[in-house]
């Protein structure tokens, strides 16, 4: 990928995130998961695509951000976390009927749109992961007011049972303020029922280290975008039982949707007729009214794995 300019970077980035929302909607078919050929009853394909096009003003926002934090005119604490998120999710909210598409993604990209404008010239892996965790290593308490604001906009499944912090207690919200608690404490609470929360308080490790690496793979190996998209989320979902499910239906069921994952990817996944078969049939299993099986969290971490690779300079 050739330097980027100043003038270009801000847009570049945007542009990158939101079309890493549209290609990882779009991959299909994604075992219980919204995609081009399957709809929810009550959020359907577009209203993805309403709220990917809605939200890439609060990326560039986030960039923006970004490049002002690397000219020094702002400190990574005054980066504005928080509110790049609420704004997001209300950009998401105003755009379209299905209710709650985004946030899981939003929570993740934010970060991701900071750090990359951060960076003086080409954009590395290395260089955006390091810019990544002082992002989210320098956010506030104002920061975790402003997210915790933004989760109860959508009043997400099983997001509020924290005994710690509840995004609807406003007892919560003044523990936070008396005690100088940040978005990044209360992510390291939320990390062991959250995926994304883990990702920010691990450097994204499954976004770097094992979603990254399995999609560039898939890519050279098949050529095909869709079919790597579809893979690496398998991957991701047998690797790491999706916390979207353990929150609905418990954890022992998360991890049984994981281990059929794997069993469609040993079997080819799309590059066999078998895997692909497979496929078709998880997706059925995973497919109930109350899309209590829907693996939400691994289409997050796959939006942000899709997000790097365009990063990188991918180009379809």
């Amino acid at each position: 990928m050739r330097t980027l300019k100043d003038s270009e970077k801000v847009d570049y980035i945007s542009r990158c995130l939101e079309l890493a929302i549209l290609f990882e909607v779009s991959g299909y078919p994604k075992p219980g998961n919204i995609h081009r050929t399957a709809d929810f009853s009550e959020t359907i394909f577009e209203h993805y695509l309403a709220s990917a096009v809605a939200v890439e003003p609060s990326f560039r926002k986030a960039a923006k951000q970004g490049t002002k934090f690397l000219e020094g005119e702002i400190e990574a604490s005054e980066l504005g976390v928080g509110f790049l998120i609420k704004d997001a999710v209300n950009r998401m909210l105003y755009s379209q009927k299905g209710g709650n598409t985004l946030l899981g993604a939003i929570i993740i990209l934010t970060p991701i749109a900071a750090a990359a404008g951060m960076i003086n010239g080409k954009i590395s892996l290395l260089e955006l992961r390091k810019k990544i965790k002082v992002v989210v290593e320098s956010t506030t308490p104002k920061d975790a007011i402003q997210t915790y604001e933004a989760i109860a906009l959508v009043n997400p499944g099983g997001l509020n049972n924290s005994k710690e912090l509840d995004v609807n207690d406003l007892k919560s919200k003044k523990k936070i303020l008396d005690q100088g608690i940040t978005l990044f404490d209360t992510f390291k609470i939320a990390a062991a029922y959250d995926s994304i929360a883990y990702e920010w308080v691990n450097n994204y490790s499954v976004t770097f280290d094992l979603g990254y690496p399995y999609l560039i793979k898939e890519l050279e190996k098949t050529g095909n975008l869709n079919t790597a998209t579809v893979h690496t989320f398998l991957k991701i979902l047998s690797e790491v039982p999706d916390t979207f499910i353990s929150r609905k239906v418990g954890q022992i069921k998360a991890e049984k949707i994981s281990i059929k994952a794997k069993n469609v990817l040993k079997h080819g996944g799309l590059s066999t007729a078998t895997g692909k078969q497979l496929l078709l049939e998880f997706d059925k299993t995973l497919r109930d009214p109350k899309n209590s099986l829907s693996p939400g969290t691994t289409a997050d971490i796959t939006e942000a794995v899709l997000a790097i690779n365009n990063l990188m300079g991918y180009i379809p």
